[in-house]
């Protein structure tokens, strides 16, 4: 049977003969690990950037309580917990790791093999996107603190350089975070499967940018009004607006769970 935490998930799309259930029964989710396999580096471009986000059915990207985690359950950690093995870094912006309480990441002990085998590290490493703005004591403290992505002429550069290590530090623009720079310099760190994990306002300018390869993006069944931000927040229209083609629909218990092509 099926953990209560591993829901089976149904293969909505893509329809290639009989309807397809994927059980919770192996902890090592082969059948998902082929789902969401990275397609292989392109030439002169090794990066791909996986986006996901769950977001309720009138578009909030957020509870009341301003977390994604009071808006998930057990079918979208299913495939979160998949996404981050499969991934060598996870992208985040700081006011997102503030406000969803971020620690240190690890991957699950039964996905490590595969992880293995993939030959990717060990460690899931985190990338915090933050121009000026303070950084969660708990992260810089770590044993292994996240890189920190930020800016030239951020005021206090010099000491979070001595506080976290030079080499935890990626400079990416002068005064302004330019994510193409970014993304080149944890490439050059040999972590070139991005998993870009918000928030809205990270997204807004990594899309803007031309630089989301893919959206994976998980629908709640709730509806929960209130002023909660959207699941991409930009300024200016995106002109002509991005298309994206879906690469399968999962589905347990009202959740769907996508992932788009962009």
């Amino acid at each position: 049977m099926p953990s209560a935490e591993r829901p089976d998930l149904d293969v909505l799309l893509p329809l290639d003969g009989a309807p397809r259930r994927l059980t919770g029964e192996d902890a090592a989710e082969p059948a998902l690990c082929e789902l969401y396999a990275h397609p292989e580096p392109r030439p002169g471009d090794p990066v791909w950037v996986r986006a996901n986000m769950i977001g309720t059915l009138d578009g909030a990207a957020t509870g009341a309580d301003g977390r994604s985690g009071s808006i998930n359950g057990d079918a979208d950690h299913r495939v979160f917990r998949v996404l981050r093995a499969m991934a060598d870094v996870v992208l985040i912006g700081a006011g997102t790791a503030r406000a969803e309480g971020y620690g240190a990441l690890a991957v699950a002990p039964e996905l490590a093999a595969a992880r293995a085998a993939r030959g990717q590290r060990v460690d899931l490493e985190l990338a915090l996107v933050s121009r000026t703005g303070p950084l969660p004591d708990r992260l810089l403290d770590a044993d292994r603190p996240p890189l920190v992505v930020t800016v030239a002429d951020r005021p206090d550069l010099d000491a979070l350089s001595d506080r976290i290590g030079a080499d935890r530090v990626l400079v990416a623009g002068p005064d302004r975070v330019d994510l193409g720079l970014a993304l080149a310099g944890l490439a050059a760190r040999g972590l070139v499967r991005v998993l870009a994990e918000g928030g809205p306002g990270v997204l807004g300018q990594l899309l803007a940018a031309g630089l989301v390869d893919e959206l994976c993006l998980t629908w709640s069944p709730l509806l929960v009004g209130g002023p909660a931000p959207r699941l991409v927040a930009h300024d200016d229209w995106f002109a002509p607006p991005l298309e994206a083609r879906p690469a399968h629909l999962l589905h347990s218990g009202g959740v769907l769970l996508g992932r788009w092509l962009l």
